[in-house]
């Protein structure tokens, strides 16, 4: 376990990297693109959002650009960044988003914690701020989307967990976690009639 501060913000960091990867491994394209929620949220989608989010924000932000930015980073068109067209590949965002990576990482390692970035697109009294409040602005950000991820992969075909290596659920099996569900889903039954609500 690192004990710098930049190397435990730069740690949290790529464990939300990976972990949002990880949820696409094993879906299909569709499943990988597919909306799931009333605003459009998909695993694909999340990929490139976070890609622009650390082009920006550990690129533009301290003058460091992304060399090759692709055109959908700068378009005009709302939520450009939150789905994939059907001519962008899996394996092209993929690529992208660990290039972005890459990129970050460089800045990252070439600055201090102290070192004051520009972020335009907040107020003018945060708008000048160092690396240090950038990281823990991404390593919260990603790990959000990271969230996000997961439940839309259950929601796709049920698998859940943290990380690859730690799913950080009780090992039960399917039986039981119906048994779970049903007892949830009694509960909020019986609160909602308490409360006097019709679910």
């Amino acid at each position: 376990m690192p004990t710098d501060p930049k190397d435990v913000l730069h740690r949290y960091l790529q464990e939300a990297r990976d972990a949002l990867l990880w949820k696409l491994d094993g879906v299909s394209e569709y499943d990988a693109r597919r909306p799931l929620t009333p605003t459009g949220t998909n695993l694909l989608g999340l990929v490139k959002h976070v890609s622009l989010c650390e082009a920006d924000y550990l690129g533009m932000v301290f003058g460091r650009p992304l060399p090759d930015r692709p055109a959908w980073m700068d378009s005009d068109e709302p939520n450009a960044d939150m789905w994939a067209r059907p001519d962008e590949s899996r394996e092209e965002l993929v690529a992208l988003y660990r290039r972005v990576w890459a990129h970050a990482d460089a800045t990252v390692d070439a600055l201090g914690l102290d070192a004051v970035g520009e972020v335009p697109w907040w107020g003018p009294a945060s708008r000048h701020a160092p690396l240090h409040r950038i990281l823990v602005h991404l390593v919260a950000e990603t790990h959000r989307h990271a969230g996000h991820a997961d439940i839309v992969r259950e929601l796709v075909d049920g698998s859940a967990g943290l990380r690859v290596d730690a799913d950080n659920l009780p090992s039960h099996d399917a039986p039981w976690w119906r048994e779970y569900r049903a007892q949830v889903e009694q509960a909020a039954r019986e609160a909602a009639d308490a409360a006097g609500e019709r679910p």
